[in-house]
């Protein structure tokens, strides 16, 4: 049964974005399995898969009102330590999973299995107990909510979003709008999660100005001369500060084949940042 278990915590973290929570229901899962009668389960993994994803739903559905400072983000990953290099490749890149909470829990239980794990139609029907066109259904208005998104995770190891990254990290340092700007799209989104604990400065900005400006005043209020660290989380570039050995915030960006900037997600929850430590 531990041969099945990366594939579980995959799908959980996928429709939940907590890594945590996503070894909690696996684990629960795979407990409720062990005292099971087995009589009538002919395929021990599609029940497994059928029990995790359908546990994963529930999940969602019950905690899909998230009262935090600023927009709810997914839980980061580093995927490089021993334990979560186990779902590095099948995990989506950040930006889907952020994009992924628009969804209803089947519609992204559906989205995944079919673009993440190449299930069929009649698989994914058999799976969450719907019918094919349901699940062809489900797979549309998702895919209309998800911007043309791939699921498979980008090559971001590359010298231009290397070179975005030290460019973000030295306009910012010096304040500079101007040179904030350069990077930036036209309209670039930066969005905050303070979690439960932490009041962000705003919660949304959008537009290369106005991004640039907010940015420029939490460096000079917040960021200035604080060590920082560059990092790979979901398959994307990432600087972390650091305050008394612990990070403070970390900048997730979403960087286009250009080295043009998308995207910033802020994390400040306390919560998720000690997990990247």
């Amino acid at each position: 049964m531990q041969e099945n278990y990366r594939q579980l915590l995959t799908y959980a973290y996928n429709i939940t974005g907590s890594y945590d929570d996503a070894q909690d229901l696996v684990q629960d899962v795979m407990e409720k399995y062990i005292s099971l009668d087995k009589t009538d389960i002919r395929n021990e993994k599609n029940f497994l898969i059928k029990s995790t994803i359908n546990h994963a739903i529930n999940f969602k559905n019950r905690h899909s009102k998230k009262m935090v400072y600023g927009e709810w983000h997914p839980e980061p990953l580093s995927l490089e330590n021993a334990e979560t290099k186990l779902i590095k490749e099948q995990t989506t890149r950040y930006t889907l999973l952020v994009l992924l909470e628009r969804l209803t829990g089947k519609e992204r239980a559906v989205y995944i299995l079919k673009e993440g794990f190449d299930y069929s139609h009649q698989e994914i029907a058999e799976v969450l107990d719907i019918t094919i066109e349901n699940s062809r259904k489900l797979l549309s208005r998702a895919s209309k909510q998800l911007q043309d998104i791939r699921y498979t995770p980008d090559h971001i190891d590359s010298p231009i979003h290397k070179e975005t990254l030290t460019k973000y990290q030295k306009a910012l340092s010096e304040g500079s709008i101007p040179m904030l700007e350069e990077l930036l799209v036209n309209d670039i989104r930066l969005s905050a999660d303070g979690g439960q604990r932490v009041r962000v400065v705003k919660a949304v900005e959008v537009g290369k100005s106005a991004t640039a400006t907010l940015l420029a005043y939490v460096q000079q209020q917040f960021l200035h001369h604080k060590p920082y660290t560059f990092h790979i989380f979901n398959h994307q570039p990432a600087i972390c500060f650091w305050r008394e050995n612990h990070i403070y915030n970390c900048h997730i960006l979403d960087v286009d084949d250009q080295g043009m900037i998308r995207e910033i997600y802020s994390i400040v929850d306390p919560e998720k940042l000690k997990k990247l430590m």
